[in-house]
């Protein structure tokens, strides 16, 4: 053996042992968090699969199933009003063919009066309340309700409007900051560091390189939420990519790479909350919770409030 393989070999050794070691004992390197809220049950868009998305109506059915968190997308009118609406052009929502932030709040179109479930292809929503809803409403009905405010576009004035808005009705600590670009991020910290935030995506690649470096247990985290994609929904209900081959391929790495129960454990021990979307099915219900995760994100709440409770029913028996 060359004098360089003896002594990399045990060095190499020793640091995965150590590594290893603190995956699994992370309160002895970083102190342990105490959240506001812990989700069990997320409510996608509000619980689009039960009623109309982002209707006040599907929050309401969501709060009935005791949904732990609101997921919601927020734009903003001309008028300045911060709406909650997945989409920034109204055509698939409501079938006409503008932009939330061309018009004035009381000039917003109708939903249509069926929706397909995004995350369910071929399912339907129906609701009896079709009106696109402000977020200072919703705040108002649900004061104490812990919600997740994701910003798909980079829109000082809205993540500022809805920073002020969290600031008002005291809701700091259960409104939670989401976006997937890092540079959207930065700017919603800077208008409100006080609201606990969610990783971005390159963010969740960086958690993942240094999981598998062996560095994860060393580097402190930020964040408190990892909103994060279920692989085994890939190519069944989401479909990242246009071309099949691409997705399968995705299902398999992203299966491989993600579903680590260590990973989970260690995320949940340092108090950083994982969430996995969008499921709809017992079966994914039951991989997510299994892996360890802290909650489930759902189209479907009262599926998903069932499955809870029949679940710690039969654990307490």
């Amino acid at each position: 053996m060359s004098p360089l393989l003896y002594y990399a070999v045990p060095a190499l050794g020793s640091y995965v042992m150590v590594s290893i070691f603190f995956l699994r004992r992370p309160r002895l390197l970083h102190a342990p968090r105490n959240p506001a809220f812990r989700p069990r049950l997320a409510a996608h868009r509000g619980g689009s699969g039960e009623r109309l998305e982002n209707t006040l109506e599907a929050m309401e059915n969501s709060v009935a199933q005791r949904a732990d968190l609101l997921e919601l997308d927020c734009s903003l009118t001309r008028d300045g009003v911060v709406v909650v609406s997945h989409d920034e052009n109204l055509s698939r929502q409501s079938g006409l063919n503008r932009d939330v932030g061309s018009l004035d709040f009381k000039d917003l179109p109708l939903y249509k009066e069926e929706l397909e479930v995004y995350f369910s292809p071929g399912r339907v929503a129906h609701g009896s309340d079709r009106r696109m809803v402000s977020l200072e409403e919703l705040f108002q009905r649900f004061p104490r309700t812990p919600m997740s405010v994701e910003i798909k576009s980079d829109n000082e004035e809205l993540i500022h409007k809805i920073a002020d808005l969290v600031r008002h009705f005291d809701r700091n600590e259960i409104t939670v900051w989401a976006s997937e670009k890092s540079s959207v991020m930065k700017k919603c910290k800077a208008a409100n560091p006080q609201m606990p935030f969610s990783f971005t995506m390159s963010r969740g690649f960086w958690v993942l390189l240094l999981y598998y470096l062996g560095l994860l247990p060393f580097v402190p985290i930020p964040e408190t939420f990892l909103l994060c994609f279920l692989p085994s929904i890939i190519n069944r209900t989401y479909f990242p990519f246009s071309c099949s081959v691409l997705n399968r391929l995705a299902a398999v790495l992203s299966r491989w790479i993600i579903m680590r129960k260590s990973l989970i454990q260690h995320l949940e021990q340092r108090g950083i909350q994982v969430v996995f979307w969008c499921l709809n099915e017992e079966s994914d219900f039951e991989a997510a919770l299994d892996l360890g995760a802290t909650g489930v994100m759902t189209d479907y709440p009262t599926a998903l409030r069932r499955y809870l409770d029949s679940h710690e029913a039969t654990s307490c028996a």
